[in-house]
């Protein structure tokens, strides 16, 4: 296996053995065989749309494979083989479908030189691990070409995961998906060179932008626009279920199906936002909020007591002596791991296992915590405006830092708390995703009644960061959100955070600072076009880079 797609890669260069998100060789090998089925899908999708072919089905599964290989999302080598035999077959139809098209519409036959990825086809998992040597990440030679086409990958890949979250909840840019397929068909084109995927990878952070604008649509009609919100950091003496992820739908659902069991609901990383959701809060038994970031799992989910529900990505392998109580939904399995299936057209997923499992384990044990107010939506935030220029015109607001992103286990991310910590009190965070467990139990205090740190919510809503960015600039009539009093401080971890990544790039931020470490997917050369065209840097000291920040550098 060779894997260096999040930013935990063993020793700053790839996982060869083991994946540090603790996959195997053999989970690396089947994601990297549904990552080629997929492109070969891809290949034909984006040909059948040319011909008006219907590749609905196609564009579904496209979002949901990428999304499976995302860091931490599945683990299940079962359920990956059964993806890539569906996406094989899958693969088949679009292609007859296509060819038939052609034929009707040409009068001839389609006999262009088809992409090995487009016609491989195999049955067993032994055949699929076979393939696997072959057309891994490193079959591409030239380290360019690689890292420019990693990049896009990543990109797609975060994409698809907030696409995906839309979808689910009946909401699509029909921008998105042809994008997608069309990035997805040009990597297994071996006549495109690197100046061609540069321009895929700046189209991908226009895609990018839209696909959040998307999602926060999508969330906010269907769940209200969150609120400032203080939620409970304590647990509850009565029976609870914790729910980990970022899956709203699911959480809605859930909540749905426990009215008047007596069983709260809690949520946990990156569902902490959810408690700002009017539609969400209306639910009593929804109690709060328990532990931080995804990589504490081991040691909260240990001492929760009850049952926990994975909806998203962020799963680490469950301990013995917890694994009885969790359970996965959607894309997320771990083998081993009880798995709640998908609903039935017009039915809500059944949630009655886990709901039973609850009852089983009892009470939980009461434990204080800490609240956090949370729910700062650009729409909310945006109704402070006037305020929030006041106090920038009269200098009480010196500078505005987005310290969004992921969160992970290495020392050197407590750069991200001492960053916090350093930062004058003339000086607002912005933040969105897990990275905010960094720093969001510090009392940093106010601005005049405007909190020193303001959470956006996941990582997907560092859109809203960028909504306010642009109506500040707007407000003051700048040219370029370069000019204001803002800087970039950023964390990253998985491929999300990398199409947060280009869609910043796509709205002209220059000067973002990323951290713990430059990806080591970025060549030397592709590092140096970013630097050059953006002026990306790597974070240094948080003593080093606070005094660069409020110097606008």
């Amino acid at each position: 296996m060779f894997c260096y797609q999040c930013q935990e890669a063993a020793g700053g260069k790839g996982c060869t053995v083991n994946g540090i998100c603790g996959k195997n060789s053999s989970t690396a090998d089947l994601q990297d065989v549904l990552v080629f089925v997929t492109k070969g899908l891809a290949f034909w999708t984006h040909k059948g749309r040319e011909f008006s072919c219907q590749v609905k089905e196609a564009d579904v599964f496209i979002l949901e494979a990428l999304f499976t290989t995302i860091t931490n999302v599945n683990f299940d080598p079962r359920r990956l083989s059964e993806q890539i035999k569906a996406g094989l077959k899958l693969r088949a139809k679009i292609e007859d479908n296509f060819r038939k098209a052609y034929q009707e519409k040409k009068g001839t036959a389609f006999t262009e030189t088809v992409p090995e990825a487009a016609q491989w086809s195999a049955t067993t998992q032994a055949d699929f691990a076979a393939k696997a040597i072959s057309i891994g990440i490193l079959a591409t030679e030239n380290e360019d070409l690689r890292s420019i086409k990693e990049l896009l990958i990543y990109g797609l890949k975060g994409m698809a995961a907030y696409a995906h979250h839309a979808l689910v909840l009946g909401y699509q840019d029909d921008q998105v998906s042809p994008f997608i397929s069309k990035a997805l068909s040009a990597m297994i084109n071996e006549k495109l060179g690197l100046e061609d995927f540069l321009a895929l990878v700046l189209e991908a952070g226009e895609k990018s932008v839209m696909v959040m604008a998307i999602l926060d649509k999508a969330n906010t009609e269907s769940y209200g626009v969150p609120q400032i919100t203080e939620v409970s950091g304590s647990l509850e003496d009565a029976p609870g279920i914790l729910v980990s992820g970022h899956d709203l739908l699911d959480l809605a659902q859930l909540l749905e199906q426990t009215q008047n069991t007596g069983i709260k609901i809690y949520t946990h990383g990156e569902m902490l936002p959810a408690n700002g959701y009017p539609k969400l809060r209306k639910y009593p038994h929804l109690a709060g909020n328990y532990g931080t970031s995804w990589y504490n799992q081991q040691t909260e989910f240990e001492s929760f007591q009850g049952p926990i529900l994975f909806t998203t990505n962020c799963i680490q392998k469950p301990l013995a002596s917890y694994a009885d109580r969790v359970y996965t939904t959607g894309l997320v399995a771990w083998e081993g791991i009880k798995h709640i299936e998908d609903a039935q057209k017009g039915h809500p997923k059944d949630f009655s296992r886990i709901i039973t499992k609850a009852k089983e384990c009892g009470n939980l044990t009461v434990k204080p915590g800490k609240a956090k107010t949370i729910g700062f939506h650009h729409q909310t935030v945006l109704s402070l405006a006037g305020t929030i220029i006041e106090k920038i015109k009269a200098g009480a607001i010196k500078r505005f830092v987005v310290m969004a992103g992921c969160d992970g286990r290495h020392k050197e991310r407590e750069y991200f708390t001492e960053v916090a910590k350093k930062l004058p009190k003339d000086s607002i965070i912005l933040t969105a995703g897990c990275a905010k467990f960094r720093y969001n139990e510090l009392d940093l205090g106010d601005i005049g009644g405007i909190p020193r740190l303001i959470d956006a919510g996941q990582c997907n809503d560092s859109y809203s960061l960028a909504v306010i960015a642009l109506k500040l600039k707007e407000a003051f009539g700048m040219e370029s959100l370069n000019d204001l009093p803002l800087s970039f401080d950023i964390g990253w971890y998985e491929q999300k955070a990398v199409c947060v990544l280009l869609a910043l790039l796509h709205l002209g931020v220059k000067g973002i600072r990323l951290g713990p470490s430059l990806p080591a997917f970025l060549s030397p050369n592709v590092a140096k076009v970013l630097i050059d065209q953006f002026e990306l840097k790597a974070t240094s000291t948080a003593e080093a880079d606070v005094e660069l920040i409020m110097a606008g550098k």
